[in-house]
């Protein structure tokens, strides 16, 4: 890696000779100027005003604009003897715990070299004093013509260092927060946890820039002369006006990505019940019938099979009582033909 500044970090008494290298770096896709009637490219050209015509790079330097529009040169020799010790130095002033460092102040970052063989005794001195204490290093340095705030750590066997900005250069954050008094309920934080329990951690190393890479695709789909792959629709969803319910949303769906069953949902408490008409139950999904319903139907066919089989006993004892009822008769006709036959009998004999 190409050093960016070269210097000594001033530890008490003890200076270590480093090099400063930049320990991240851009992987943005970056775009050209071009007119777009013919696709040449937009340049920038350094002009001179007074003669009116372009200059090197090894022509241009510094210079500080007063206030009256007169232009002080400033040489990078003027700079290198600027009368403060951090001008090649980076001066440790202060060792603190980490935490007391405000997120909002740091800035770049860059790993510090030892620069030679001399230098790996203190320079691997400081970092070992770093780590048993559990701290980091206040230091003050110079760079790019502006005295600087730097925090020195360790990162695995190497020292790096953040640039800070200036406590006073860090906004108070006035008329950012809600002025509005918003009351938030128990039920809606525990559902708050729920939701940061599921979403759980992640390792950093496993998220990339998906813009960077559906801007890689778009471009090679044009240098091959092909038409760019579409945006994909973007889920529909209603307005969720319920905080509870955009909860117990999140929280469900946040389960469902990870694969996890829905019997964790116990976890969730329901909402409390609304103050609005009551609705019929609705139908169950997914092909399945409820147990109300099949009860209701299996209910129906035992009473479609009673009434059968008791129509088929009326029917039968209606065919026994017909068939008694003939009988009776044919046994009264045959009782009232006998008697007659006697009395025509009767009758003959009394004649004779």
């Amino acid at each position: 890696m190409r050093s960016i500044w070269n210097g000594a970090i001033s530890f008490g008494l003890v200076s270590i000779p480093i090099k400063l290298v930049n320990a991240t770096e851009s992987h943005s896709i970056a775009f050209r100027q071009i007119h777009t009637e013919d696709g040449g490219r937009i340049r920038y050209r350094k002009v001179c005003e007074l003669e009116d015509r372009e200059v090197t790079q090894g022509e241009i330097g510094k210079g500080y604009e007063d206030a009256d529009g007169t232009i002080i040169p400033i040489t990078d020799d003027d700079l290198s003897h600027l009368p403060i010790p951090t001008a090649r130095t980076i001066e440790i002033v202060a060792f603190v715990p980490e935490e007391r460092i405000d997120p909002l102040q740091m800035g770049a970052a860059y790993y510090l070299a030892a620069s030679g063989a001399p230098a790996a005794k203190p320079y691997t001195l400081l970092r070992e004093a770093l780590k048993r204490s559990n701290r980091v290093a206040i230091a003050k340095y110079a760079l790019r013509g502006r005295e600087r705030l730097g925090m020195l750590r360790v990162v695995g066997d190497a020292i790096a260092m953040h640039g800070l900005l200036w406590p006073d250069e860090v906004r108070a954050p006035e008329g950012v927060a809600p002025d509005a008094g918003v009351t938030v309920r128990d039920q809606e934080l525990d559902l708050a946890d729920a939701l940061m329990d599921t979403l759980g951690e992640i390792d950093l190393d496993d998220l990339h820039d998906e813009y960077r890479e559906a801007l890689e695709e778009v471009i090679a789909a044009k240098a091959a002369g092909e038409t760019p792959p579409e945006t994909p629709e973007p889920a529909t969803s209603g307005k969720v006006l319920d905080l509870m319910a955009a909860l117990e949303s999140s929280v469900r769906a946040a389960r469902e990505s990870r694969g996890e069953g829905p019997a964790e949902e116990a976890e969730v408490r329901s909402l409390p019940p609304r103050k609005t008409a009551s609705r019929g139950t609705p139908k169950e999904t997914g092909g399945k019938k409820s147990t109300s319903t099949a009860a209701k139907k299996t209910a129906a066919k035992k009473t479609a099979a009673s009434t059968k089989k008791s129509t088929a006993k009326s029917a039968q004892s209606g065919k026994k009582t017909a068939a008694a009822k003939g009988t009776a008769k044919k046994a009264t006709a045959k009782s009232t033909g006998s008697k007659s036959t006697a009395k025509k009998t009767a009758s003959r004999r009394r004649s004779a």
